[in-house]
């Protein structure tokens, strides 16, 4: 079946969708030895698609999975510690995955576990700025420290994107922000709570990039979805 040149290249791994537009553009992609252009389909099956000359092959099978991680466990896949990790929770998925980034033992939420190593550097790299949303339940000030979280703020000596930061309510004496950030440095929300004078009860991670956590429960995985991962194909 005929399918677009950037969806092909796309699902063999060799780029993003995004990526391969630029492949296309700048000549380096043939079909059947002929240049092909922006636009163009092909049958892979079919077709003798080359890339800067070598033939291109049919990705293996991955896996992508997303998990609601719990407090209490490591974003690793073993611990000379001996504590609880992440992969002890996908352990019945059937394939060795990795953590796309990381979640620290006290925080929950969203994590993105594949054994697809080209999305996996997509997603942290920090040239994409793939934003990452936060529920952080903390103590304080909170009128005081919105500004400061919107702010400029610089930490390790190098400033950072502006956050984009709302307050979603409040119970009792703890206030629930949503904080929204782009860069990935360690304990990043946590760190830039304590320089607004904040104290972080809770931190849930719910999105990032286009994956939305819903209502996944607490310790379970599901396998993403084929929308999921054509839209994380275009990152």
């Amino acid at each position: 079946m005929e399918e677009r040149l950037q969806k092909i290249l796309s699902a063999a791994g060799v780029t993003s969708r995004r990526g391969a537009e630029q492949y296309l553009l700048a000549e380096r992609v043939t079909v059947n030895g002929r240049t092909a252009s922006l636009g163009d389909k092909a049958d892979p099956e079919r077709d003798e698609i080359r890339v800067d000359g070598a033939p291109l092959t049919r990705a293996e099978k991955r896996t992508y999975l997303m998990l609601n991680k719990p407090r209490g466990y490591v974003t690793t896949l073993s611990d000379e510690k001996g504590r609880k990790t992440v992969a002890q929770l996908v352990r019945s998925c059937g394939a060795r995955v990795w953590p796309v980034g990381r979640l620290d033992l006290d925080s929950e939420g969203l994590l993105l576990m594949t054994d697809d190593g080209a999305l996996t550097h997509r997603l942290i790299h920090p040239s994409h700025e793939v934003e990452k949303e936060y529920h952080v339940w903390v103590s304080g000030d909170a009128g005081k420290a919105l500004p400061v979280l919107r702010g400029p703020i610089t930490l390790d000596g190098v400033p950072l994107r502006p956050a984009q930061v709302e307050l979603l309510g409040r119970e009792g004496g703890v206030y629930i922000l949503s904080v929204v950030i782009h860069e990935g440095k360690n304990r990043q929300v946590r760190r830039m709570c304590a320089l607004a004078g904040l104290t972080v009860r809770r931190l849930r991670r719910v999105r990032e990039g286009t994956l939305h956590l819903g209502d996944l429960p607490p310790g379970r995985w599901r396998p993403l979805t084929a929308e999921e991962l054509s839209q994380l194909g275009n990152v």
